[in-house]
């Protein structure tokens, strides 16, 4: 199962592609869509729908999931987000495709970040889940991205690891997922059920 993982922004928008095969998820491909912030809001949303339909094009997931919506202060702002999030589900629909939402939190919970764990959290959860050799070094809207599409992925296979890693103890490799459950338990339960 191949899932885009999209983290909306009216500036910026992360996309991340995540793969479940044999039993583990690998990492296919991520990015930050940038449009010109001094662009008129409609012109940056054509830009982005443009390229999002380029990105689905090149990657052809089965599916689609997208940061879900969470509390603003400033009105204005979560209107402009909702604009930008209203763009990837209507390219993703144009696409044919099923689009998940995630909160934010459960986003993090999932990857082993914690609810209230910061973008650089997420970052390293991903470099390692994905084995990815160091950080991502763009913006964190493409690790953010990729840590959506783990979250589904996780939703829609339960027990399919993130990544392999190697267990110390006895230097076998076993789902990151569960090498990092091991390493805090009991506050981690391996993800169960569908959304």
């Amino acid at each position: 199962m191949r899932i885009l993982g999209i983290d909306p922004g009216s500036r910026f928008m992360g996309y991340g592609v995540v793969e479940g095969r044999r039993g583990r998820a690998s990492h296919v491909g991520h990015g930050v869509i940038r449009v010109d912030p001094q662009a008129p809001l409609e012109r940056r949303l054509g830009e982005l729908h443009a390229t999002l339909g380029q990105v689905l094009a090149l990657y052809r997931p089965e599916a689609v999931a997208v940061e879900g919506v969470f509390t603003f202060k400033n009105a204005r702002s979560a209107l402009i987000l909702g604009h930008a999030r209203g763009v990837a589900l209507l390219a993703a629909t144009q696409a044919g495709l099923p689009v998940h939402e995630y909160a934010p939190a459960r986003v993090k919970r999932s990857v082993g970040a914690g609810g209230a764990g910061g973008k650089g959290a997420v970052a390293r959860m991903v470099a390692l889940l994905l084995e990815m050799p160091q950080l991502l070094e763009e913006r964190a809207d493409a690790s953010d991205a990729l840590a959506i599409a783990l979250c589904h992925l996780a939703q829609a296979r339960p027990g399919v690891p993130a990544g392999p890693v190697r267990s110390r103890a006895s230097g076998r490799r076993k789902g990151a997922f569960a090498a990092l459950a091991d390493r805090l338990q009991p506050a981690v339960r391996r993800p169960g059920g569908v959304r």
